[in-house]
């Protein structure tokens, strides 16, 4: 090629993909190394590993925003040692996955499940299992007797704590909430020699990370809150949370937000930026949401930088596709290479 063609590329420049190879024996961190070398989503992924570890410096407060059914789809665990290894200061996620979070930590199990069993519709499946109390969520089941022995969990060790303390005060925060059920999550764990970890809420209990739940009312933990309420001085102050997280965002140096799915968690972690004089200097989306439909959910990283919800040099990626596959991936390899260092 002609040095003449090469300086009117003004936008091209020498940096051919590379062909990943793969071998037996080959760590996470050595995985994510060779999707440096190719395209499309594998380029992503690799920049989203080189991102997060930049995020999970000890000098970045990190905002971790969980959506989606990722604790039935098995990433529990994932998330409670990112917490207990001191890389989530923030957790911002739904009232679902703190229910089943707290399933798992008092002795009740996910199964594994099927779409469609052959020989069966859809519907026709779906309708055997609620004759049988089992619930479904895609290709996982739960039977439906954990959720009594979730209530009876939280009528027995987590409200009364709090429905003494809304006698004096009125109200509790959502956060104190959460951070109740971490408390009583660990202590009926322990208590009952359950074989499973105590989980999320517990680690954070623990740990002394926050959790903020925003639409808690939208979940079984939320209902159950409500039901309570309507018999005693329990009540709930959403918007005293407010304090606590802006507070956080205010004295933090540096700010990471890592963001899995969309919905409320998404926008409440990124929204809190707005409140403050700056914005996130690091962001990680791992979403199978499009942008075209406008929504937030599939809103781009990019779209959150004209909010001011990301500083205008932020060091951010978005990775498409099933969280269940890339969060493990990418939280292994960035965390591979931080014990490198």
């Amino acid at each position: 090629m002609s040095d003449e063609h090469e300086t009117e590329r003004e936008t091209f420049s020498h940096d051919p993909v590379g062909h990943a190879e793969v071998r037996a024996g080959m760590t996470v961190g050595e995985l994510a190394d060779e999707y440096g070398n190719a395209g499309v989503g594998a380029t992503d992924l690799h920049e989203a590993v080189r991102v997060t570890e930049s995020m999970f410096d000890d000098d970045v407060t990190v905002f971790f925003s969980l959506a989606g059914a990722m604790v039935p789809a098995g990433m529990r665990r994932i998330v409670s040692t990112l917490i207990r290894d001191g890389h989530i200061d923030v957790l911002v996620t739904t009232g679902a996955n703190l229910t089943h979070d707290s399933i798992e930590a008092i002795g009740g199990k996910h199964h594994h499940g099927e779409v469609t069993p052959e020989g069966k519709t859809e519907r026709e499946h779906d309708e055997t299992l609620r004759d049988e109390g089992v619930d479904r969520i895609y290709n996982v089941y739960l039977p439906q007797e954990f959720f009594a022995t979730f209530e009876s969990h939280l009528r027995e060790e987590v409200f009364p704590p709090l429905e003494a303390e809304c006698e004096d005060e009125g109200a509790v925060t959502i956060e104190r909430l959460t951070r109740e059920l971490g408390r009583a999550n660990a202590a009926v764990n322990e208590r009952d020699d359950i074989d499973e970890e105590p989980g999320i809420a517990a680690a954070a209990y623990e740990s002394d990370v926050p959790i903020y739940c925003p639409a808690v009312q939208d979940s079984v933990l939320g209902l159950q809150a409500w039901m309570y309420s309507q018999t005693s001085p329990f009540s709930l102050d959403a918007l005293a949370d407010m304090t606590g997280l802006t507070d956080i965002a205010f004295d933090a140096d540096e700010a990471g937000a890592f963001v899995v799915g969309g919905g409320v968690p998404k926008n409440f972690t990124l929204q809190t930026m707005l409140v403050t004089p700056r914005a996130y200097d690091y962001a990680v989306q791992l979403t199978m949401d499009p942008k075209q439909t406008g929504g937030l959910s599939g809103a781009t990283l990019e779209e959150a930088r004209s909010w001011g919800k990301l500083e205008k040099d932020a060091d951010n990626v978005s990775v498409y596709g099933d969280a269940t596959i890339s969060l493990p991936l990418v939280i292994a390899a960035a965390t591979e290479r931080l014990e490198n260092q």
